[in-house]
C-alpha cells in the first residue's frame, strides 16, 4: 500500500514556502515579525531568508534590513503565466474587454474556495479597480467566485457546503453580502442557469462585476473571466445590458480556443 504523499513531505521546504506566502499580503518583513508569524525560532527564520536569498527568491532590503520577495520570485510567477495555455489566450481577450468597455477585466481561479486572480489589464480612466493578480477574493461575494462554485459540478457544491457553509453564516464583507448559506446556493442555482454572475457591492462598497465561465477541451470548468468597475459606471442596468454579454462572449470565445465544444 502506498503511503499518502505527505509522508514524504520535508518539514524545511514546507516551511520555506510558508514564508514566502507570507509576502502575499506584506511588501516587506523582518526576521522578528516572521518568526511570530511562523510560530519558528528566529534563528531558523534567518537560516530559511539566508538560503532563499542565495536562491535569488528572498532579497534585503539595504535601507531597513527587512526582507522582500526578490526577482526569481517574479521570474517563477512569469513562467507559471507563460506555461498556461489559458494565460496566453486570455490577455488578447482581457484586452479587448477592456477597449469594449472601458473598465477592468480579469481572469481568475477557483483554489481552496477563494478566487486568485492570475491575470488582469486595466483600462486608461482616472478611476478604476486596478489590477488584483495574485490576489484571493471570497467566493461568496465576488461575480468570479459565484461563477466558478455555480457552474461547477454539484459535488464541489457539497463540499462547500460541508466545509465552509456548515459553520453557519458565511462572512458579512458590506451590507450587500449574501451571507445565508441557503439564500447563497438558491442564488447560485440560477448562476448555473444563466451562464454569468454579477456582485453589486457585496465584496467591497462602491466595486460592481460581472463574471462568466471559461471550460476546456474535457468540458471541465478551468476559470472564469470578469469585467470590474464603481458602482458609479456599473449600474445594474448596464451590468445585465451590456457587461454581462460582454463577458459571456469572451468565455465562450475562451472555451472554443481551448477545445470546448458545446453538446
Amino acid at each position: 500500500m502506498k503511503k499518502p504523499k505527505a509522508d514524504y513531505s520535508i518539514q524545511a521546504v514546507v516551511n520555506a514556502i510558508r514564508l514566502l506566502e507570507t509576502f502575499r499580503d506584506e511588501d516587506e518583513q523582518g526576521v522578528t515579525q516572521l518568526a511570530e508569524r511562523l510560530g519558528l525560532h528566529k534563528n531558523n527564520v534567518f537560516r530559511l531568508l539566508a538560503t532563499l536569498e542565495q536562491a535569488g527568491y528572498i532579497e534585503q532590503c539595504a535601507d531597513s534590513d527587512r526582507y522582500r520577495l526578490g526577482l526569481c520570485s517574479l521570474d517563477l510567477g512569469q513562467s507559471f503565466g507563460r506555461s498556461r495555455n489559458l494565460l496566453r489566450r486570455a490577455r488578447a481577450v482581457l484586452d479587448g474587454l477592456v477597449a469594449s468597455c472601458g473598465e477592468s477585466a480579469h481572469v481568475g481561479l477557483l483554489r481552496d474556495f477563494e478566487v486568485i486572480c492570475v491575470e488582469g489589464r486595466n483600462a486608461d480612466r482616472l478611476l478604476l479597480t486596478g489590477a488584483r493578480i495574485g490576489q484571493r477574493l471570497p467566493v461568496h461575494a465576488t461575480a468570479l467566485g459565484k461563477v466558478l462554485l455555480g457552474c461547477s459540478p454539484a459535488a464541489l457544491r457539497e463540499v462547500f457546503d460541508r466545509k465552509i457553509a456548515a459553520g453557519g453564516k458565511l462572512p458579512k464583507l458590506t451590507p450587500a453580502t449574501l451571507n445565508d448559506p441557503a439564500k447563497f446556493f438558491e442564488h447560485l442555482r440560477g448562476v448555473a442557469v444563466q451562464g454569468f454572475a454579477i456582485d453589486i457591492e457585496e465584496c467591497e462598497a462602491g466595486l460592481c462585476c460581472a463574471a462568466a465561465p471559461i471550460f476546456d477541451g474535457q468540458g471541465q470548468l478551468v476559470a472564469g473571466v470578469s469585467i470590474s468597475g464603481p458602482r458609479s459606471r456599473l449600474t445594474e442596468e448596464r451590468l445585465l445590458g451590456e457587461i454581462a454579454p460582454l463577458v459571456v462572449a469572451a468565455g465562450e470565445q475562451l472555451s472554443r480556443e481551448l477545445g470546448f465544444v458545446h453538446a
